[in-house]
């Protein structure tokens, strides 16, 4: 990128000592970013996506063998008792900290911003103050950082850590498809009543009995199609194998064009193979079923009945320029 910068850029590049090596895994990186010029300032350089989804795949690689490495030292490690606070559960069956955690000093958020605009709070210069005198609405274990909000509705859920701020979100964030993580699998399982209530603190999610597009494709990838995934022997059974993505054509606003794509990418029987098509309304229906059964009283306080203090014209999408390509959350 350095030598890109430079005047002259990648002619001047190329004119350097023949013995310099300047490739990386076989790829001269010269020929392969394209160079980006907006309104006269700074150039950039983007990658095609097939290289971005080939450094993906070679970071999906690494992550399975650190993983593993590490699985193999904890095994053979003495176990040590756990450093963070004990944690007990309430009544709904979330977590919360015990007197000594670190969120023992906090105040627990009790709705106080509920309904309120993201857009209209973010620009409080007291509302960093504020946020961080809340415990995390999420964890309640530790102190808020940000203020989550739904990037479709403009709304603000509730102050979270930065650490429950980054679970929700996919692996990778595309303009029209996600990566889903492994770590959807306890959102959508064990955590699922906590985290269903913090999506729908957005009067505009519950009012829909919904989730925002990149959750809800999520939930179809990791629920719905659970049972397309093709899966591989494993030392102690079979495992479900490749990562799942899922790429949709249109937007949530209009739902009769909107349409999901599930696949499965690095899956040894085919590199990209196609699970499921589901219509976004389909998507929609089948949520909401499986909310009624799965967390009941999360269902109870949604649907098209519960309208109050919903604007009678609809806000705009909220963009989140906290980094390119997060628009959706």
């Amino acid at each position: 990128m350095r030598e890109l910068q430079e005047p002259g850029g990648p002619q001047r590049a190329a004119r350097r000592e023949v013995g310099r090596p300047h490739h990386l895994a076989g790829i001269d990186w010269r020929q392969i970013l394209v160079e980006q010029t907006r309104d006269g300032t700074q150039r950039t350089w983007w990658l095609p996506r097939a290289v971005v989804r080939l450094l993906d795949a070679a970071g999906h690689a690494e992550a399975q063998w650190v993983q593993a490495t590490r699985s193999r030292q904890a095994s053979a490690a003495v176990a040590e008792p756990p450093s963070h606070p004990r944690q007990a559960k309430d009544a709904d069956g979330r977590q919360t900290p015990s007197p000594q955690g670190p969120a023992a000093s906090l105040r627990l958020y009790n709705r106080e911003l509920e309904g309120q605009l993201y857009s209209v709070l973010s620009r409080n210069p007291g509302t960093a103050r504020r946020v961080a005198g809340w415990a995390c609405a999420v964890c309640r274990a530790a102190p808020a950082t940000v203020l989550d909000h739904c990037h479709e509705h403009g709304y603000v859920r509730a102050p979270v850590c930065q650490s429950c701020n980054t679970q929700e979100r996919p692996d990778h964030l595309y303009s029209n498809d996600i990566r889903v993580a492994n770590r959807y699998d306890r959102l959508f399982r064990s955590d699922t009543d906590t985290w269903l209530r913090h999506w729908h603190r957005c009067p505009g999610c519950r009012a829909r009995t919904t989730l925002p597009l990149p959750h809800l494709a999520a939930w179809i990838a990791c629920i719905a199609c659970r049972s397309l995934r093709p899966t591989h022997r494993a030392p102690g059974g079979r495992k479900p194998c490749g990562v799942l993505r899922v790429s949709w054509t249109g937007s949530q606003q209009a739902p009769r064009s909107c349409l999901l794509t599930v696949a499965v990418d690095l899956c040894p029987s085919g590199e990209h193979r196609v699970l499921a098509l589901v219509p976004y309304r389909e998507a929609a229906e089948q949520f909401r079923l499986w909310l009624a059964e799965t967390a009941p009283a999360v269902a109870a306080a949604a649907g098209p009945d519960r309208l109050d203090g919903l604007p009678a014209q609809p806000r705009p999408v909220i963009a989140d320029t906290s980094g390119e390509g997060l628009a959706l959350f």
